[in-house]
C-alpha cells in the first residue's frame, strides 16, 4: 500500500461515524437508545450520523415494537463491514509507515 491516505473512507473520517460502525461491527445489532447511551450522543447528533451511514448502505435499519414502544435497531451491512475493515487497514498502514 503506497499511499494509505487513498484508502481511507471519507464517510468514516468523522469520529462519530467511526464509533457507530465500531459498535455495529463488534455486535450483531444495536438499538437506538443503547447506541446513543454508549456513545454519549444526543438524539439529533446520532440521527444525522445514522442517516449518513444508511445513505451509503453501510448499515441497515429495522423498526419493530417492544410491547407498545417502537424499537429501532441498526446492523452493519456486508458493504459496511468491508469498508470499515479497509479503513482500519489503511489506518494501520499509516501507523506502520510513521514508525519507519
Amino acid at each position: 500500500m503506497k499511499n494509505p491516505f487513498e484508502h481511507l473512507d471519507k464517510v468514516l473520517e468523522h469520529s462519530v461515524r467511526l464509533q457507530i460502525m465500531s459498535v455495529l461491527v463488534a455486535n450483531d445489532s444495536y438499538d437506538f437508545n443503547s447506541l446513543k447511551e454508549i456513545l454519549g450522543l444526543t438524539d439529533g447528533s446520532i440521527a444525522s450520523h445514522i442517516k449518513a451511514l444508511e445513505k451509503e448502505k453501510y448499515i441497515s435499519i429495522s423498526k419493530t415494537f417492544v410491547g407498545k414502544k417502537p424499537n429501532t435497531r441498526y446492523k452493519a451491512t456486508e458493504r459496511g463491514r468491508t469498508v470499515f475493515k479497509k479503513h482500519l487497514d489503511a489506518l494501520e498502514e499509516l501507523i506502520k509507515q510513521q514508525r519507519k
